[in-house]
């Protein structure tokens, strides 16, 4: 498909690298998400990581609330590609495992573990190993004399933020990653902005407490990407009350629809009275099968005569429904009638011939 370019400028932030992964600076925005099995369940735990990774996830968190998950974490690292990270809240001897079993981040708030030395041990772990820290504000778990004086605003987020950030400069900590989340979307945009003029950490992007699939990924739409369009953010959770590789399905799309990743496209039009077809349906096993290809590409899915040659000219490949007909369409232009039933075998079938590499060896 032709492509204007990217035009959106990134604000430049500092570069952490987590596990070999380079977070910040011009690097690529990366696509994380979030185990929802018990950590120790080392198979379960592992399994789920494997197919975020093969939907795409670069980076993976997983809870750690008791010592048996922490300790579960080397286990874990040792079977999966992609960088582990721990979610550690209140207990550092728990952060304190999770450094020595290998994990390549720790999601920890300083200023929630209790006396100063606790914090020191961590963070001289942290360096030996080279194991970056996030911090993750929350609008819901504000401190609260910050809860107090400005309630749960943006601003309470960002002095949040700078209170965990200042004890770890203090140690001479600097791989640090922050996260300024709110279920509410203009406070998030808000909070972001406002912390991107306040430091040059990497931001991790999330609207938390999203929601379920339809609106959890319209709320993270939006607030995503709002950021993004801004310039704004290193990387990227959608957080979805469904299966997890959802989330990394919903990243992608906000990252391509940005211009920040080229990937599969599938262009569908809604349907009208004029369809001969049944374009949801259609679209709908486009769409699955769309998904496991390989190389970026754009693909058309339209229900008519009208639509068809206009917006396929824009497309990779395209079909378009007729009566107990349709068209294929390769680079913009009409290629050939199949009967209706066979109309996307038959555009999978172009797609294989032409883009071989494209095509994994289960479609």
């Amino acid at each position: 498909m032709r492509n204007s370019g990217l035009l959106i400028e990134r604000r430049k932030t500092r570069q952490v690298t987590v596990g070999g992964v380079t977070i910040g600076g011009d690097a690529p925005i990366r696509l994380q998400s979030m185990t929802t099995s018990h950590t120790r369940d080392v198979e379960q735990t592992v399994d789920q990581i494997q197919k975020l990774a093969e939907a795409g996830c670069e980076l993976v968190r997983v809870a750690c609330p008791t010592e048996q998950d922490a300790r579960s974490l080397g286990k874990i690292r040792s079977r999966i590609k992609i960088p582990l990270i721990a979610d550690i809240h209140f207990n550092h001897r728990f952060a304190l495992i999770a450094l020595d079993e290998g994990v390549d981040k720790l999601r920890l708030n300083p200023g929630n573990i209790g006396k100063k030395e606790r914090t020191v041990e961590i963070v001289r772990k942290a360096k030996e190993r080279k194991v970056p820290i996030r911090i993750g504000v929350n609008s819901g778990s504000l401190e609260e004399d910050l809860m107090q004086q400005f309630g749960p605003t943006p601003e309470a987020l960002v002095e949040s933020a700078l209170r965990h950030i200042r004890i770890l400069e203090e140690l001479d900590f600097h791989d640090i990653i922050v996260s300024l989340k709110a279920s509410e979307v203009p406070t998030m945009i808000r909070a972001y902005r406002l912390a991107s003029q306040r430091f040059d950490y990497p931001l991790h992007l999330g609207v938390t407490e999203s929601g379920t699939l339809q609106r959890g990924s319209i709320y993270s739409a939006i607030g995503i990407g709002a950021l993004l369009n801004d310039g704004i953010g290193d990387t990227v959770r959608v957080s979805l009350t469904t299966e997890s590789t959802e989330e990394i399905k919903v990243g992608k799309m906000i990252l391509e629809a940005l211009g920040f990743r080229k990937g599969v496209r599938v262009v569908s039009c809604p349907s009208c009275g004029r369809a001969e077809v049944d374009v949801f349906k259609l679209a709908g096993e486009v769409e699955d099968r769309a998904m496991k290809l390989k190389e970026p590409m754009t693909i058309s899915v339209l229900g008519c005569v009208v639509n068809g040659p206009g917006e396929a000219h824009e497309s990779d490949f395209g079909i378009t429904g007729g009566k107990d007909k349709g068209m294929i369409y390769i680079d913009g232009k009409q290629r050939r009638v199949v009967d209706e039933k066979a109309l996307v075998d038959q555009l999978f079938e172009e797609i294989k011939t032409r883009r071989p590499d494209s095509i994994p060896p289960a479609i």
